[in-house]
């Protein structure tokens, strides 16, 4: 017997059989794309004017909601709403401008409206995060990737998402600009060289500086092209333009470079430093050679010595590593020798001296075992001889104190140039032992090493030495010491110049503007003291001889304090800045030089960093974008990351 069907539509009125007298309206979306049918008494089922497919409404008391109904419209599963023309059906749902957004919540998924603005900036932010190619919104595989999950969702081109990847980047600029305003020291300026197939140039300006918690920050400002690298005007032009785009002509404190210019390129930068600025050291404070490209070249130096030697070593180190069995034939065979080592071969990356370093080491470890893998494995022809190990070993007494020195800058715990003048004169020493030793491959070695070491010094030692003064472990003692191991006769003429130099410095802070002198003028604020006598306080120091000066002197009679292993400098000028008002804001300044302009990650590099292919075909201005702002999204995430971890 056939079943009679009752049609309605959810706005009619129904008979009380069917229905409680007070019918609430139906005022949810769905029903403008489905009908209730009854199917039978008490039961009824929600049908799609489309497709017409019928879907569980109701049974007895029991109703099912609309959730289902939603999927089946909103999320393309309805064949006519995924081809509307095909079946001259009804167009893909879209809510009514005047309808406010809505997020619907069951049990199992979240339901939310397509917002095509919201794609756009996640598609930017995606490449922008990832350093894909603008041109991948083009692709045709891409395309069907995004329209397989949204099918309305309009496609953007190459011209829109890269006007969108620069709107994200100045949205993050004009955060990055409210953050560095708080900023109440001066900034140091790290100058990174890259080099492109083109012959350009692009210069990564980035902002070192102490926040007004004391914590050690950088910022990457700029990402700068540059078509005449080699210009004596280039890096001034590039600067300047820095400092006038973010504010900053007056906070210029050093710049560093990783990079060998001319002496010109260098003397134009000097007076940058004293713009709109006291006249900080004349110009001193500018390092012309980081100590990671100075190190890298060292290491350089090691290598090419012993090219032969390391080659043949990578030699059966690749030919362990490039096969399974022979790599399992390998480790039986250490084994069987009961070689101690725990460490792994492993192949260098040649733009990497690290990696060399490192394989030398793991090699001479195992070098028994290579001494009778030939027994195991006939194969096996090209077996170091001793002479060639004992070289090996010797390369890495070489490698291993720059490999230490330099792996400190991938810290960014602590200010390292305090760390680097321990390392600087250390290796230095180090370097002179050896050159009065009776082994002509090493002296000669060391000689070459050591003319480096000693130009970077004199170019150095006074920002190096300064920062050791602020540390009060060591103030002037540690550069007494060590200059005298250094210097001999010449010693003290070399430790007055950095007395000189940091009184000199001191006296240059006395003379700042009376807003920044003042122990309350942390932030750049205004005189958070009730009573207002700011005068009063100024009429007491000159009246009673208590000028500012003797804070430097105060500070540097006093006994040194306990070298411990844990001890934070930058802490210890936080809690006692009361008692050094100008002082601490020197000391600021001063840990904060950058001694290395590499990114962290690239300390090791041989070579300066090139551009890829892909970026220098595009405009300079959308080039800074993208690294800029992929920088500072995942410096703000990682910092959202520390907070969330601190909190638990």
């Amino acid at each position: 017997m056939e079943t009679a069907i009752e049609v309605y539509n959810h706005d009619e009125m129904v008979t009380p059989e069917t229905q409680p007298s007070k019918r609430r309206k139906k005022k949810s979306m769905v029903w403008e794309h489905f009908t209730i049918e009854t199917v039978s008494p008490g039961c009824r089922r929600a049908c799609c004017n489309g497709c017409k497919q019928s879907f569980a409404y109701s049974n007895g008391s029991k109703v099912a909601g609309t959730s289902h109904l939603k999927r089946h419209i909103a999320k393309g599963t309805c064949p006519a709403l995924l081809h509307p023309l095909e079946n001259n059906q009804l167009t893909p749902y879209t809510p009514k401008s005047d309808t406010p957004r809505r997020r619907y919540r069951t049990s199992g998924s979240t339901y939310v409206l397509f917002d095509q603005d919201r794609y756009r900036r996640e598609i930017a932010k995606m490449i922008i995060m990832h350093d894909y190619p603008l041109h991948m919104v083009e692709h045709p595989g891409f395309i069907s990737f995004v329209q397989s999950l949204q099918p309305r969702s309009e496609m953007v081109s190459f011209n829109t998402v890269q006007g969108d990847c620069v709107a994200t980047y100045l949205a993050e600029k004009q955060n990055v600009m409210k953050y560095l305003e708080g900023v109440p020291g001066r900034f140091g300026l790290t100058l990174d060289f890259w080099t492109s197939k083109q012959t350009l140039s692009y210069v990564f300006i980035t902002g070192h500086f102490i926040d007004s918690d004391w914590n050690l920050q950088k910022k990457l400002l700029n990402v700068v092209m540059e078509p005449y690298p080699d210009s004596d005007s280039a890096l001034s032009l590039a600067v300047s333009s820095c400092l006038a785009d973010w504010g900053l002509e007056g906070k210029l404190f050093c710049v560093t470079l990783n990079y060998p210019v001319s002496k010109v390129a260098l003397e134009n930068l000097r007076p940058l430093l004293c713009i709109k600025n006291t006249n900080i050291l004349d110009g001193q404070l500018l390092i012309g050679n980081c100590v990671a490209r100075t190190f890298s070249s060292l290491a350089k130096d090691v290598i090419v010595q012993g090219k032969d030697v390391i080659k043949k070593i990578r030699d059966s180190v690749k030919y362990v590593k490039t096969s399974e069995s022979r790599e399992e034939k390998f480790l039986e065979l250490k084994q069987h020798l009961q070689v101690p080592t725990e460490l792994i071969l492993s192949l260098d990356d040649q733009t990497q001296w690290n990696t060399t370093y490192l394989m030398l080491v793991a090699a001479s470890e195992l070098k028994e075992v290579f001494s009778c893998l030939d027994t195991a494995d006939p194969d096996y022809k090209q077996v170091p001889s001793a002479e060639d190990w004992r070289q090996a070993e010797t390369l890495c007494t070489f490698l291993k104190p720059l490999y230490d020195a330099v792996y400190v800058l991938q810290s960014t715990d602590n200010p390292t140039s305090v760390t680097f003048f321990h390392e600087i004169w250390k290796t230095q020493a180090d370097l002179s032992r050896v050159i009065a030793g009776e082994d002509p491959y090493m002296g000669g070695l060391a000689k070459t090493m050591k003319e480096k070491i000693d130009k970077y010094w004199r170019d150095c030692s006074l920002v190096l030495a300064m920062a050791v003064v602020m540390d009060p472990r060591f103030k002037m003692k540690l550069v007494e010491f060590s200059f005298s191991k250094i210097f001999g006769e010449d010693a003290p003429k070399n430790i007055k110049t950095v007395d000189d130099g940091i009184h000199e410095l001191f006296n240059e802070y006395i003379a700042l503007p009376l807003p920044l002198t003042p122990t309350y003028a942390e932030g750049g604020g205004g005189d958070p003291k009730p009573d207002g006598l700011i005068d009063f306080d100024m009429y007491i120091m000159e009246t009673t001889g208590q000028n500012l000066k003797s804070e430097l002197d105060q500070y540097l009679d006093e006994t040194l304090l306990p070298r411990v292993q844990e001890f934070d400098v930058l802490d210890w000028w936080k809690q006692n800045k009361l008692k050094y008002p100008t002082l601490s804001k020197m000391a600021r300044d001063i840990l904060s030089i950058p001694v290395s302009a590499a990114a962290l990650g690239y300390v090791f590099d041989m070579e300066p960093r090139e551009m890829d292919d892909y970026k220098t075909s595009l405009r300079p201005e959308t080039v800074e974008a993208l690294i800029c702002a992929k920088e500072w999204i995942q410096s703000e995430a990682f910092a959202a990351q520390s907070a969330n971890d601190s909190s638990l």
